[in-house]
């Protein structure tokens, strides 16, 4: 139930055509506490949402904004 609201709340607030990889704090939402891309039945983005958000952490982690992973030891 708490995943349904979740869903939404994420859905909402962010504008998918105006979001770039330097937008960090957006993009943290969609990683996992591990550092794995959250999939689209978790996220409930779109699948042309889920190809540019998981683009764009790519990218992110590349140019070292992100990290590939995240607590580890």
């Amino acid at each position: 139930m708490n995943r349904n609201i979740k869903k939404k709340s994420l859905k909402k607030r962010v504008n998918f055509d105006l979001i770039t990889y330097n937008d960090v704090n957006i993009l943290t939402n969609y990683v996992s506490d591990q550092g794995k891309i959250l999939s689209r039945r978790v996220t409930g983005l779109s699948w042309k949402q889920q190809k540019k958000v998981t683009k764009l952490i790519k990218t992110a982690r590349i140019a070292a904004l992100l990290p590939f992973v995240i607590g580890k030891g």
